[in-house]
């Protein structure tokens, strides 16, 4: 009797470890709700909340990577990656997106969050569009029904503008259209973060620390992309933190900016290690089997079945990145 005692407790002594990889991180339960005190991030204890995760590609229909919108896709990355956030990129813009498709839309949103929840991580819920303040009938009622549904969740994190661009003006045009989107959303939601874009493809958060929202946990969206952004738009960040500013990096991409190219793992280095030393939460661009550089997985991949041998080279580094960030 004692024999097979010993034996099974050797089965279990090898299993529970491998059984403990595929259960999810705990994330949420370990943090709590999030907040912003100054220019941090914190979690429920007061402690600075550091988050990795990757973006889903645009959800419009037709465009052939809402396939990735599925349950079991965020869970092989809470699992797998240990990603502790995951960031659902709703298409506002273009054809097959919420203007066109909204209730196949507004379900992929859902889908995202509700399996993040059962993961126990985080999720980013974005707008995601390039003229949000062309369309702030559809985000109020985009944001009005997530958080009427999960605006108790601690789970949720809105973002209400992914990327303005060049010459959308911070102070004459994104920051009333923001302050609208906050407003509006803290009639439902008093508490949980909301993420603000930034002029030039969320790049200009210098613009943003010079003059703000009002409202409380706020954040500022800062994006980049290895290839294409360098010291510079590191050094106007960091100025932007010195300066008081809240950042998130909702987006980025270990590429060129328009999506494509080879991975600049020197810029990659660099950018991490500015994300590192400042704490930030970071989401890498995308899930995504497209032919371009940025796609986590190669062509054709099936969301069913997801492996290492799926990842691209660019999927490799971002499991690399992500899977260790808080070691």
């Amino acid at each position: 009797m004692k024999k097979t005692a010993l034996i099974l407790s050797c089965i279990i002594a090898i299993l529970v470890p491998s059984l403990a990889k595929d259960t999810p991180t705990g994330i949420v339960s370990n943090h709590g709700a999030l907040s912003v005190k100054q220019n941090t991030i914190v979690n429920s204890h007061g402690q600075v909340a550091s988050l990795a995760g990757p973006s889903f590609f645009w959800s419009n229909t037709g465009w052939g990577q809402e396939k990735f919108y599925h349950q079991d896709v965020v869970k092989y990355f809470a699992t797998k990656w240990h990603a502790g956030i995951v960031r659902a990129a709703i298409g506002a813009d273009h054809n097959g997106g919420l203007e066109e498709d909204y209730d196949e839309n507004l379900a992929r949103a859902k889908t995202i969050i509700d399996a993040a929840i059962k993961q126990d991580i985080y999720v980013i819920v974005d707008f995601h569009s390039h003229h949000a303040e062309d369309k702030v009938a559809l985000a109020k009622r985009f944001f009005s029904d997530i958080a009427t549904q999960y605006g108790s969740y601690p789970h949720v994190i809105y973002e209400i503008y992914n990327e303005p661009l060049n010459n959308t003006d911070w102070e004459s045009t994104i920051k009333p259209y923001s302050q609208q989107l906050v407003e509006h959303i803290r009639g439902i939601d008093k508490d949980n973060i909301i993420i603000v874009g930034t002029q030039t493809w969320s790049q200009d958060v210098d613009k943003a620390a010079l003059s703000p929202l009002e409202g409380k946990n706020l954040a500022y969206a800062l994006h980049f992309y290895a290839g294409s952004h360098k010291a510079s738009l590191i050094a106007r960040a960091q100025k932007a933190i010195d300066n008081g500013l809240p950042i998130i990096i909702s987006e980025w991409g270990a590429v060129n900016a328009n999506g494509d190219g080879g991975v600049d793992k020197e810029s990659v280095s660099s950018w991490m290690a500015f994300a590192k030393k400042n704490q930030l939460i970071h989401l890498s661009w995308s899930v995504s089997d497209k032919d371009e550089g940025a796609s986590i997985f190669k062509q054709q991949t099936n969301p069913s079945t997801l492996s290492a041998d799926s990842l691209t080279e660019n999927g490799r580094l971002l499991k690399g990145i992500i899977s260790t960030w808080n070691e």
